[in-house]
């Protein structure tokens, strides 16, 4: 089966796929698409970068971002790094990343990022399976985590360590002085499509983190095919976009090459998340891409910032948005009586929170793990397309993607052009196509498993991977995920539970951080709930209650209570024996420095099992109750 500008198929079709919308080559690297952008519209915006005092933005053009490449590319070569040698990324996201990562390609090596908030362990095992060579950090702290690495792990004693902070740009640019260009256009020259560009960990929800490893293919054809894909968000006379989503993910480095293989892109960094609605403000994106939290803490903090008369206008004005965008999926479409007070609510409520991701923004990407109808209904019917899309690391990015045109909320869409999706006989999703990633690295036993074996249609292909999710196609043939297939829980009944359609729902409480539904051979399921530090005393203020602490509110009848019918609300979207029947509320969070949370948010469900153990257990020696709406 095939996608043209809406799925085609029937109900029962267990395969879509979707044709190539711009013909792909072997020379197609990443040089080559920034030497592509250059040659398009060379005195073109490509970068906008903040002024290190003010709220200014400054412009700068494709031409003069490329040289800089080649510069600093130049000073890699200087240093002795070979075609192939790794060179490491530990840093927050910023201009710098940018453009490291294409001063490295054009040197003809490869990059391998590392999150900024690894542990030491971590950071060693990267370095040292991915054998890099040198490694760009950002700031002190870092370099003398790097540096102690160094005394304690002999693999890892040759490593050079360069610091942002220190001048590492103006560093490598003093070293390259020397070096004849002619050596850069030696090297990119040499690269096809089918060279190793990048090697991204995965984020390790389970084990140690593998790495995959992504070719300049990988990276270039499917940002390509995906400006023609979308033409809505990045085909456009103005196109921009601040990157605040972890340069470290895929899906961050997806966006920074879609940017540069667009006609005329622009992109700026917010390396401080605590400054983003201010420069998201001064900035003004034309499209903003982030994980499901960010926007569900925009909703909530909406929610919990209107007190008395207000929260009531608000909410109302959210329900007349799901209700109005419920309505556009209509034949019909919305009643005049809709259209109305939809019109109202956009002037006192919807421009207002337009405003907090810069006022200009016509489209919201959504990736890293499923929105839920609720916000994807509530951002279109407020006037933002909300595009849900679904990819792995192993897929570099987005497989699936919902177009503007065709909207399927509560779906994350078809296939991306070059792009197969096929689900197992279980219900697995199983993904090939242009973006599938070569091979885990030096780990054969891993990729020959992430594979479905004697599938592959000629010599030398992988075949299909097993994303180890589980999914079904709607009668469009748009894709719906419906759980981890490790994740499903079993109850002591039999009954098979997928924890995300809860723990979805019921994070978007705003008293909700983390959710973790437990239940496996236990006579029910049951859930750890943690607090929102952030939004607690928004919340209580908007109730009329007196200030308290996380800890003091797991303990308060109040707080329960609000849990209790949120509990219930996310209740409605399972059946009585897969709801929730007993929960409890933690005194701490899950975090990226405890260890409970990935670095891209996602619960490491098996070490918060661990750490709880004893809570969980005292869950069910309790009689389970059944929460009540109310």
């Amino acid at each position: 089966m095939t996608h043209d500008a809406a799925p085609l198929g029937p109900t029962s079709a267990r395969e879509y796929s979707t044709n190539l919308l711009v013909p792909i080559h072997a020379g197609m690297t990443t040089p080559w698409a920034l030497a592509e952008r250059v040659n398009r519209n060379p005195t073109g915006t490509l970068i906008a970068r903040k002024a290190s005092l003010g709220r200014r933005w400054r412009d700068m053009s494709a031409q003069s971002f490329r040289a800089q490449v080649r510069e600093v590319a130049a000073g890699l070569v200087a240093r002795g790094l070979k075609p192939g040698d790794s060179v490491g990324i530990m840093a927050h996201t910023s201009f710098e990343w940018t453009l490291l990562d294409f001063a490295i390609w054009e040197a003809g090596c490869v990059v391998v990022p590392i999150y900024e908030t690894s542990s030491p362990e971590q950071a060693q095992w990267i370095l040292s399976d991915a054998d890099v060579r040198l490694v760009v950090v950002e700031d002190e702290a870092m370099e003398t985590m790097v540096l102690a690495l160094k005394k304690t792990a002999s693999e890892l004693a040759d490593l050079e360590v360069l610091n942002l902070a220190r001048e590492a740009i103006t560093e490598l640019i003093a070293g390259g002085k020397g070096v004849d260009h002619t050596e850069l256009d030696l090297r990119t020259s040499h690269l096809t499509s089918s060279d190793l560009a990048t090697i991204v960990y995965t984020s390790g929800t389970t084990g140690r983190p593998k790495g995959a490893e992504l070719t300049h293919g990988n990276l270039v054809h499917l940002p390509v095919n995906t400006v023609a894909h979308v033409p809505e968000v990045l085909d456009q006379d103005e196109v921009r976009t601040l990157l605040f989503l972890p340069l470290a993910h895929v899906l961050g480095r997806f966006i920074e090459v879609a940017i540069v293989c667009s006609p005329r892109g622009v992109m700026g960094h917010a390396p401080n998340i605590r400054n983003l609605v201010s420069d998201l403000e001064t900035f003004r994106p034309t499209f903003v891409i982030a994980v499901p939290r960010v926007f569900e803490k925009i909703y909530n903090a909406a929610d919990a910032r209107a007190t008395g008369a207000k929260q009531k206008i608000f909410r109302i004005a959210a329900k007349t948005a799901i209700a109005y965008s419920r309505a556009l999926d209509t034949p019909a479409g919305p009643s005049r009586a809709l259209r109305a007070q939809h019109k109202l609510f956009d002037r006192l409520v919807f421009a207002k929170l337009r405003t907090i991701i810069g006022g200009r923004a016509t489209h919201v990407i959504s990736g890293g793990g499923p929105l839920g109808e609720r916000l994807g209904h509530f951002y279109r019917g407020a006037g933002v397309t909300v595009l849900e899309g679904y990819g792995l690391t192993e897929t570099a990015a987005p497989a699936t993607v919902t177009l503007p045109a065709s909207m399927r909320i509560g779906t994350v869409g078809g296939p991306l052009p070059g792009t197969q999706v096929r689900l197992a006989d279980d219900g697995e999703i199983l993904i090939r196509g242009i973006g599938l990633f070569a091979s885990y690295h030096n780990n054969p036993q891993a990729t020959e498993e992430a594979f479905v074996p004697g599938v592959a249609d000629a010599p030398g292909e992988r075949g299909w991977l097993r994303t180890g999710d589980i999914g079904s196609f709607d009668e469009h043939g748009f894709l719906r995920i419906t759980g981890r297939k490790k994740e499903i829980i079993v109850t002591a009944g039999g009954k098979n539970v997928a924890p995300a359609v809860l723990e979805d729902r019921l994070r978007g409480h705003p008293l909700v951080s983390q959710v973790l539904v437990v239940g496996d051979n236990r006579p029910c399921i049951g859930a750890l709930v943690t607090l929102d530090a952030e939004m607690l005393p928004l919340w209580l203020t908007s109730h009329g209650l007196e200030d308290m602490d996380p800890v003091e509110a797991t303990k308060d009848p109040r707080v329960r209570a609000a849990l209790e019918r949120a509990v219930a609300r996310a209740n409605e979207a399972v059946s009585r024996a897969e709801s929730i029947r007993t929960f409890t509320i933690l005194p701490g969070d899950f975090t990226v420095a405890n260890g409970l949370l990935t670095p891209t948010m996602k619960v490491r469900r098996a070490q918060a099992t661990a750490r709880y153990a004893e809570e969980i257990e005292r869950l069910y020696a309790k009689a389970p109750t059944t929460p009540k709406a109310g």
